[in-house]
């Protein structure tokens, strides 16, 4: 059995990433079926509503969150409860988004994918419906598969599954690698 002050300080990491994505879910699912509760597509925008899902869910659901970022998450939160320290607890949501303590090239592409994440955000509110919805539809859809696969992840490893170590945790002053983990 893996020591509970391990498993309580990965779930503190886990449970900031899933209030962001939960958020986000939260928010944006009204307007994702206004489109639909309020009848204001044609045919053809419902054909691209639905072919956006299907884009999104394989995309950003699977290539994106599956293969990527919810393992990378989970990971990064089971090693922060195996090596816990107190600013990085405290900074548990941007330590497992690869925010800080990573390589330089991941945290270049996580802090990039939050500032085009800003950015896009701020320019789909100011999309008319149900356009908004469209793109809002296939978001929430993409961020319920990776809050799900964290969990689903993240239950494995509190069941006993091995986590491997996180690919992006970068080398120590002598040159050494961290302790793996497990």
């Amino acid at each position: 059995m893996r020591p509970w002050v391990e498993r309580l300080v990965a779930a503190w990491g886990i449970a900031w990433v899933s209030l962001l994505l939960g958020r986000a879910i939260w928010r944006l699912t009204p307007l994702a079926l206004e489109p639909w509760t309020q009848d204001l597509m044609t045919n053809s925008q419902k054909g691209i509503y639905i072919a956006w899902l299907v884009a999104n869910a394989y995309l950003e659901g699977y290539r994106g969150f599956q293969l990527r970022f919810s393992p990378r998450v989970v990971s990064r939160a089971v090693y922060l409860g195996q090596h816990p320290r107190p600013f990085w607890i405290v900074l548990a949501l941007p330590f497992c988004l690869s925010l800080f303590h990573s390589t330089r090239r991941q945290m270049t592409v996580s802090w990039v994918f939050v500032i085009a994440i800003v950015l896009l955000v701020w320019w789909v509110r100011s999309l008319p419906q149900p356009w908004r919805g469209i793109v809002d539809g296939g978001v929430v859809l993409g961020l319920m598969w990776g809050l799900g696969v964290i969990w689903w992840l993240f239950l494995r490893y509190l069941l006993g599954a091995q986590i491997p170590p996180p690919g992006d945790i970068p080398l120590e002053k002598a040159g050494r690698e961290q302790p793996a983990l497990g």
